[in-house]
């Protein structure tokens, strides 16, 4: 997962506020409508404190068919993604134009009561803890992110994640080491990706969701073995979808495989329309690139060691030419355990 990191942020201490979002280059987002971060506040020289509006509508995170209705995952997640990037910034000095690639993440969500939609908008704040040593140049090349979510002082989450700052010329160095040549963009296709026509699609009931456009699976098949059940997709999402691309990217976003590995598991469970994510564990190894395919396999006990829509998690493994690049775990929880 990569985001740039870009300037300025307030330095004096204060209530948070949430009257209006900062500016978006400060969360690297295109649209104004994409950034939800709305005040950071320093707490210490390596802690600070942000403010979130979490919308009541939006075409993505809202587009969720379960009731009760809950403040999504994945938004909580971008949230505290958008929280890291700007206090890093301010906090730990890196220049415009850093890279922060993340290598692996854990999100717990707890409070669930607490994150049902009522009829204001959420009132977020996130407590961000930074480490990470120096080297020589003062530079921090690698660190740890740990965060802590507060729903109208309920304390709703926790989120960590495992990150490297890189440079322009440095995050250039590692994809051509991937690559070894230079990858295609997403506007270099259409709605899809290279190879693919939207055809065999997996219908949005299926996956807990009502819009077509945030569908990112296709091609799914459940294989029944002795011991393990096995559902596999491809990952195939449309490059239209600007919650998901809100910019040019060259590789598929982290946050896309999380996605995808969520609607797998709601697939995989049974019961998409009453069963939620509430937490994941991912580690990515390499870049999801563009141009071939990306296979997602999710692997479930059968038989009596299974019960559809009951609370568990589901380990999802991604795949593309024949070498897994990523793994989520996703926990999920079902309506009645709200």
């Amino acid at each position: 997962m990569t985001t740039e990191v870009v300037p300025e942020l307030p330095s004096e201490p204060g209530d948070l506020t949430y009257g209006r979002t900062v500016d978006r280059s400060l969360v690297h987002r295109a649209a104004v409508s994409e950034v939800f971060v709305t005040d950071i506040r320093p707490l210490t020289a390596m802690r600070v404190r942000t403010a979130v509006q979490l919308p009541l509508t939006h075409g993505y995170y809202s587009d969720h068919v379960q009731q009760p209705a809950l403040y999504d995952a994945l938004l909580l997640l971008e949230s505290g993604r958008q929280a890291a990037i700007a206090g890093s910034h301010a906090h730990m000095g890196l220049s415009q134009g850093t890279t922060m690639i993340v290598d692996s993440f854990r999100m717990d969500l707890y409070g669930l009561a607490a994150l049902k939609i009522g009829s204001k908008p959420g009132r977020l704040h996130i407590d961000t803890e930074y480490s990470g040593k120096a080297n020589r140049r003062g530079r921090v090349r690698k660190g740890m992110v740990a965060q802590r979510y507060f729903m109208d002082g309920v304390e709703v989450g926790g989120h960590e994640m495992d990150v490297l700052f890189l440079n322009p010329h440095e995050n250039e160095v590692l994809r051509h080491a991937q690559r070894g040549t230079p990858a295609p963009l997403t506007s270099d296709y259409g709605r899809h990706g290279p190879g693919e026509d939207g055809s065999g699609q997996l219908r949005p009931e299926q996956i807990g969701r009502g819009n077509p456009l945030n569908v990112v699976l296709s091609r799914a098949e459940r294989t029944p073995e002795a011991v393990t059940a096995r559902v596999t997709a491809r990952v195939t999402p449309r490059f239209d979808n600007r919650a998901l691309f809100d910019h040019v990217y060259d590789h598929l976003p982290a946050m896309t495989l999380v996605e995808a590995a969520r609607q797998l598991a709601l697939l995989a469970t049974g019961e998409p329309l009453a069963t939620y994510a509430v937490g994941f564990e991912a580690r990515f190894d390499r870049f999801a690139e563009l141009d071939d395919t990306v296979l997602a396999e999710a692997a479930l006990p059968s038989g009596d060691e299974f019960t559809e829509g009951a609370p568990g998690t589901v380990p999802v493994r991604f795949v593309q030419a024949g070498e897994e690049i990523a793994h989520v775990t996703v926990t999920t929880a079902s309506g009645s355990q709200l």
